[in-house]
């Protein structure tokens, strides 16, 4: 895999490392590619797409991970599924709790790569950071992530899993009937009531560069027999992978984040190097043709604070001057600078952001000011970096060794 360069750092696809047990993992896989590989294992048609439509809402509605578990399914038939196939969540090596509620899982894939995710509660929805890949390509020089070097883009499983994870930590499986079946729908299972309500493609990695993936994770999570969340509750984030924006809209139709930052090309160029190929008036252009974007479901800006960098009341001005000039329904995002070592920036002070939050308001923009959050377990924005790389193999092995024990105490 070549290094990643600074400007166009498209990963090169490689295949993921086989199991070693030989089973095939069928987590983040459609309902038709379950019941493909059972008629393939030598189930008949008919009785593939039954067995695909019992697994795929056990593994969705009920959070099941374990075929012996599927009770409706005939006894004969569970340990026949078990020995060629399996439903493998992500292993948690460590998990962080921030004294503000943040919650940040260490993640490790079945082939021995680590990543994160996030979870934000709030007093009225409970938001899911979600990576996409292991590391990132894009180097933008005030983000911690940006340091990593790409191992690889995450696996559909891989992607779906940390919802999955997430509804296990906070208990949040739903009980449905499993007397009917096939009247369940998106209505029993509203993310109403519950502590994970919203979804934003906004952890690791540059989420359309992994586009097949990313789509086909969020289809299952979309799906009413899925995960059943309404796509108006999921963000995905982009650092302006131009070509590929209208194909979100089309193809995934979420709403949609733009890592902005700054408002010249000069400034961009430095802090988000891919600006230099894809650049701010085709990038703005790319939001303004964005399938769905109205008043409704407008535009997030994402806009780091940095200090004597990007900061200024003229910065303010030729941000409201762009966003009305491409007649964008927009709203603003100012994220206060997270610091990390090494950083080559700081933040702006909370003066100058409200000064730069109240200009924009001015010019008829909503431009809140982002409360950071998880900041003292390094979850917070732009700050996301694996804990594998500040500790040594051995203490994450001695970790996740300590937590398998308490799990089978328990």
């Amino acid at each position: 895999m070549p290094i990643p360069g600074h400007i166009d750092p498209v990963p090169v696809p490689r295949p993921i490392t086989e199991r070693e047990d030989g089973r095939i993992d069928i987590l983040g896989l459609p309902k038709k590619q379950i019941a493909s590989l059972f008629e393939d294992a030598g189930l008949d048609k008919k009785q593939a797409k039954l067995r695909a439509k019992q697994v795929y809402h056990w593994i969705y509605h009920r959070g099941v991970s374990d075929f012996e578990a599927m009770t409706d399914i005939a006894k004969t038939m569970r340990p026949w599924l078990a020995e060629r196939f399996v439903i493998a969540r992500p292993e948690i090596v460590e998990a962080q709790h921030s004294s503000d509620g943040t919650r940040k899982w260490l993640l490790r894939t079945a082939d021995k790569h680590d990543y994160e995710m996030v979870f934000i509660p709030d007093a009225d929805r409970g938001t899911l950071c979600v990576s996409s890949q292991v590391g990132c390509t894009l180097n933008c020089r005030f983000c911690h992530t940006g340091t990593m070097r790409l191992v690889r883009n995450l696996t559909p499983g891989e992607i779906v899993g940390q919802v999955m994870l997430a509804r296990d930590a906070l208990g949040e499986w739903p009980k449905g009937r499993m007397d009917e079946l096939g009247d369940e729908s998106e209505s029993d299972y509203t993310a109403d009531g519950r502590l994970l309500t919203n979804i934003v493609m906004m952890g690791m990695g540059e989420p359309l560069y992994n586009f097949d993936n990313v789509r086909d994770a969020l289809g299952i999570v979309m799906d009413g027999d899925g995960l059943a969340l309404s796509k108006r509750r999921i963000t995905l984030s982009t650092s302006g992978v131009v070509p590929m924006m209208e194909r979100c809209g089309q193809e995934i139709g979420v709403n949609l984040a733009v890592s902005l930052h700054a408002v010249s090309k000069e400034v961009r160029d430095e802090i988000v190097p891919i600006n230099r190929k894809y650049g701010l008036e085709e990038l703005l252009q790319a939001c303004a043709d964005y399938p769905g974007a109205s008043n409704a479901r407008r535009i997030t800006f994402e806009y780091v604070m940095l200090r004597e960098k990007n900061d200024s009341d003229e910065d303010a001005h030729e941000l409201v001057r762009l966003l009305k000039k491409y007649k964008l329904p927009a709203k603003v995002n100012l994220i206060p600078f997270n610091p990390w070592p090494g950083a080559a920036y700081e933040c702006s002070t909370p003066e100058r952001i409200r000064a730069f939050s109240d200009i924009v308001f001015e010019g008829g923009i909503s431009a809140p000011v982002r409360t950071p959050r998880g900041r003292d377990i390094d979850a917070a924005c732009g700050q996301l970096k694996t804990a594998a790389e500040k500790k040594s193999r051995a203490e994450l092995d001695r970790i996740a060794a300590e937590k398998q024990a308490q799990l089978e105490a328990e």
